[in-house]
């Protein structure tokens, strides 16, 4: 069983950095946007650095800089240096491309909303428990 979870754990991923999933900007950019868009959506918004970043997404120091850089020259996003720690480098939506990332997140909401018609809603609760259970775990496991 080992062998297959990790086979399907791999398909899926493959799948889901298509260009279908996320057309107009690429895999990275899109994480990297919804981690930003999300931190925008909650009320204590912190204002969040690369290193942030890195920890949230996995991603080596010079790929999160190198994709901040590109997403940067096409105005998606923002840096501005802290007014109380000028080291620190925040990062965040570029606001007047905010509706970029928008469309690309409803496209993928859309394709979330048809898969769960396919497996069924019960099926994806399911899914979404175990999901987070299995990131949970690993998260603790491997700290």
């Amino acid at each position: 069983m080992n062998e297959e979870l990790l086979n399907a754990w791999i398909r899926l991923s493959s799948v889901i950095k298509t260009d279908q999933f996320v057309s107009d900007m690429t895999y990275n950019e899109a994480v990297i946007c919804n981690l930003l868009y999300r931190n925008l959506q909650r009320p204590d918004s912190l204002r969040l650095t690369a290193t942030d970043l890195c920890r949230e997404t996995g991603m080596l120091k010079s790929q999160m800089n190198r994709t901040l850089n590109d997403m940067e020259k096409r105005g998606l996003i923002a840096r501005e240096r802290s007014g109380k720690d000028k080291r620190r480098i925040l990062i965040s939506l570029n606001p007047s491309r905010i509706e970029k990332y928008e469309r690309q997140h409803q496209k993928n909401l859309a394709l979330v909303d048809r898969l769960l018609d396919q497996v069924g809603r019960e099926k994806g609760q399911n899914i979404l428990d175990l999901f987070t259970q299995i990131a949970d775990t690993a998260q603790q496991m491997l700290a």
